[in-house]
C-alpha cells in the first residue's frame, strides 16, 4: 500500500489510477485528477 501525496488516501500501487516520477521517486495516485494536481505543483504536495 502507498499513500496518494495529494489526497493522502491509501491505495494499492498495482491498482493506482496513475503514477508520476519526480526527483527519482515514484508517486502513485487514486485518481487522474490527483495526478494532474501533483504534476502541476509537486513541491506543494511534498512539502506537507
Amino acid at each position: 500500500m502507498v499513500v496518494d501525496p495529494v489526497c493522502k488516501m491509501k491505495i494499492d500501487e498495482n491498482k493506482a489510477a496513475g503514477k508520476s516520477d519526480y526527483k527519482g521517486q515514484t508517486y502513485y495516485f487514486c485518481a487522474v485528477s490527483c495526478k494532474q494536481k501533483f504534476d502541476k505543483e509537486p513541491e506543494k504536495y511534498l512539502a506537507k
